[in-house]
């Protein structure tokens, strides 16, 4: 992924700048850290990039959705419409919450879409975890509307779409909070590393605490805070916050070149009338981390793979994947878990052990991505190309 491809002095001196004061930790210890404040700094960046008054970093992702659910008052029964597509992070979070996933339909832009959340809420319904997939976003005002009209309150997992638009608007800033990922296959990494961010300050103070054990970070005595609130272990360290603020200040870089390198490739695909494209909402805005496409149908994919693995071509089939599609999640279908979950003492809206998500299957079983990398050079691209379009005569 782009963060990965990047390392370099910038990196470099900001893990010095932590390491040579020794303070490691976030909080505290001002006279010593000689006013190197990762964290903070980290941020800071983050809400003003977003233009939001508000960010918080985590140690992962998953916390990050952990810690959303939680600060918005998502608890014990509550239901979440979550989508099948999606790294399975944001529905282990709903899970660990106590409350209950409900999987809506997806369409063709690879995520949850309106109708299909309409068709998905029930009277205990309380929120939607809106995934922005692959780099690219959902009809995510439509669905902003949705919310509003029954009363739902929106979470906008953009884990996989960071620097990502709509109608220049940038996704993240349509819900009440949204979560990032900064793990080391994200297009800006800490290594690991998340992210919330809101608008809300009652939210924000809520999560500020949650993610530090309840601590109210009121004056410069830890041992001495009160705890308003219970809370856990989410922070992140000074190292990765450090990693994550250089990699940050690369995302124009990154987007740049992402959105230039996948437009060569789709130009060698769109030479095949027999594929067609992930639809886009916004292309403009598109963060170009994946090159989306599909085939009239599962047979076909399948032939088009077996090429692909012939001349070497690197590829996601997203419908046998483990992590990411809810046909191959037996362990929440089962719902295998070390301990009993909260989903235990109710009955859930659905069987996930029979649940039938067609419409999503047909998309899915035609779906193959191509993961863009931006440190391509020209002769590269132009060889992957050929590549590509020699498979495809094969056998299309």
């Amino acid at each position: 992924m782009p963060g990965t491809e990047l390392f370099g002095a910038e990196e470099k001196k900001e893990v010095m700048d932590v390491l040579e004061t020794g303070i490691l930790f976030r909080y505290n210890h001002d006279k010593e850290r000689k006013g190197h404040w990762k964290a903070k700094s980290f941020e800071n960046e983050l809400a003003r990039y977003h233009g939001v008054r508000y960010a918080h970093v985590t140690s992962s992702g998953t916390t990050a959705d952990n810690l959303a659910l939680a600060c918005c008052g998502i608890g014990v029964g509550d239901e979440v419409i979550v989508p099948p597509f999606t790294f399975i992070a944001p529905v282990e979070a709903v899970l660990q919450a106590g409350a209950i996933p409900v999987f809506a339909e997806i369409d063709e832009t690879l995520c949850l879409y309106p109708a299909g959340i309409e068709a998905a809420i029930t009277p205990r319904t309380k929120a939607v975890m809106l995934v922005h997939m692959c780099g690219s976003m959902a009809q995510v005002d439509k669905i902003a509307e949705v919310c509003k009209k029954h009363n739902l309150i929106l979470i906008e997992d953009t884990a996989q779409a960071l620097g990502a638009s709509f109608k220049n608007q940038l996704l993240g800033t349509f819900g009440k909070v949204a979560v990032y990922s900064f793990d080391f296959f994200k297009i800006v990494t800490a290594g690991e590393g998340g992210a919330i961010i809101t608008d809300d300050p009652h939210l924000y103070e809520i999560a500020a605490q949650h993610a530090d054990h309840g601590h109210s970070h009121v004056g410069n005595n830890r041992g001495a805070e009160p705890h308003p609130v219970f809370g856990t272990n989410f922070r992140l360290s000074e190292i990765h916050a450090a990693i994550g603020l250089a990699q940050f200040r690369k995302l124009p870089y990154i987007l740049e070149h992402q959105r230039r390198n996948k437009l060569k490739l789709e130009q060698t695909l769109s030479k095949f009338p027999q594929i067609s494209f992930r639809k886009i909402p916004d292309k403009k805005g598109d963060s170009a981390t994946f090159l989306d496409f599909f085939l009239k149908d599962e047979p076909t994919a399948r032939k088009v793979l077996k090429v692909f693995d012939r001349f070497g071509i690197g590829y996601a089939y997203w419908f046998d994947n483990n992590y990411h599609y809810f046909k191959n999640w037996d362990h929440i279908k089962k719902i295998k878990s070390a301990a009993p979950l909260a989903i235990s003492l109710f009955k859930p809206s659905q069987n996930y052990a029979s649940l039938s998500l067609p419409q999503s299957d047909k998309i899915m079983s035609r779906l193959i991505s191509i993961q863009i990398r931006i440190t391509w050079t020209e002769e590269e691209i132009k060889g992957l190309s050929e590549k590509i379009e020699n498979a495809l005569q094969e056998v299309l």
